[in-house]
């Protein structure tokens, strides 16, 4: 697919400074009709040109990506049930009013926990070893803000709840269960969760800058972006996943195979049916279960994505879309913090740019039910 509003859109994107650079993948039906680098991966201590090799903090995209795909193959095998209770798939840990979470208000953010604490701030003086399950403990002790199920709230410490789950279920830590699950059989070998203790074989050079992070004084380039990533080790269920475009797109064609019933080796079609079903009516509900599905107005969609859509944004500027009816993925891969996380211009950028992508590939507007 040759677009030249799209070539010149992805370049005002650049002169704009919506981002230093960015990455765009189409695919349509399985075929890559459109692929473009535009701009620098970093423009501090001087630039570097974006390639679309380029390796992204992927930030939140960790969520659907990583931690819901696992939680994907264990119900797939029957080894997690989505409405079994916290206090069953965590016996023995002390837990007060959570004990009735279920993953499937993990999954869908209905759980009731907030949506975020900077707990790197308090863990300081507490053994890196230890830190990621210090953090749980303060999860589960932390109070509720809702009852659990009946409302939404996107929130990073169900997803680090999840990662918990996850180890126990399967006797292995995240990265490896996916390693050995999902990224290998699928020869996905370019994603991988951040280990601060084992840093990236990768040149600093290929990876995407982020942050001019006023934390660890220093501009982030090939190191997780997420300050309670970081502070845990690298990674957990909310965070710490790098890739490029073509890993993430990758995946997201495996997962439409697996929709559409052409593909049945790792994962059956009901199975990623249920996860990507939105699972509350009510007027504000936009969740599934790991994933995200269009507003009816303000969508980061645009016009075009049909209501069988599923997504996901991530906070350093990445984003995957996937029609599950008209069969198109669009991957926007930026670096949109680098140098400052102040820069938002991308939420008015990326529905124009994906309103270009659905033009050019011809299809027409969507009008989208309310919800409730």
């Amino acid at each position: 697919m040759k677009n030249e509003r799209l070539d010149n859109l992805l370049q005002e994107g650049v002169l704009d400074r919506v981002y230093p650079g960015a990455v765009l993948l189409v695919v349509e039906r399985g075929k890559t009709v459109f692929f473009r680098a535009v701009g620098n991966a970093a423009e501090h201590p001087r630039p570097v040109p974006m390639k679309k090799e380029t390796i992204f903090d992927l930030a939140s995209l960790t969520k659907p990506l990583a931690t819901t795909l696992a939680v994907m193959k264990q119900v797939d095998g029957g080894t997690l049930g989505l409405d079994e209770l916290m206090g069953e798939l965590l016996p023995g840990v002390a837990m007060a009013d959570k004990r009735g979470i279920t993953p499937r208000m993990l999954l869908s953010h209905a759980s009731g926990l907030r949506d975020w604490e900077p707990f790197y701030t308090r863990l300081d003086d507490v053994p890196t070893g230890k830190r990621k399950q210090k953090v749980r403990e303060w999860i589960l002790a932390s109070s509720l803000l809702f009852s659990p199920g009946s409302k939404e709230l996107y929130s990073d410490l169900g997803f680090i709840l999840l990662e918990w789950i996850i180890e126990r279920k399967t006797g292995r830590p995240l990265d490896q269960y996916l390693r050995e699950q999902l990224y290998g059989p699928l020869g996905v070998r370019g994603l991988f969760l951040y280990d601060a203790s084992r840093p990236p074989s990768a040149e600093k050079a290929e990876f995407a800058a982020t942050e001019a992070c006023p934390w660890r004084k220093r501009v982030l380039q090939g190191e997780v972006h997420d300050e309670n990533a970081y502070a845990m080790g690298g990674y957990s269920g909310h965070a710490g996943l790098f890739g490029t475009a073509t890993d993430v797109g990758a995946i997201g064609n495996f997962l439409l195979r697996c929709y559409n019933g052409s593909e049945r080796e790792l994962l059956r079609p009901d199975t990623v049916q249920t996860f990507f079903s939105r699972q509350r009516e009510a007027r504000d509900a936009t969740w599934a279960l790991g994933w995200d599905t269009p507003s009816p107005q303000g969508s980061s969609t645009g016009s075009y994505f049909s209501e069988k859509s599923v997504g996901h944004l991530g906070f350093t500027g990445t984003s995957i879309w996937m029609d599950l009816d008209k069969q198109v993925v669009v991957i926007l891969l930026t670096n949109r913090v680098h140098l400052s996380r102040k820069n938002d211009k991308i939420k008015a950028f990326r529905p124009m740019l994906h309103d270009c992508v659905m033009e050019a590939l011809g299809f027409s507007k969507e009008r989208r039910a309310k919800n409730g």
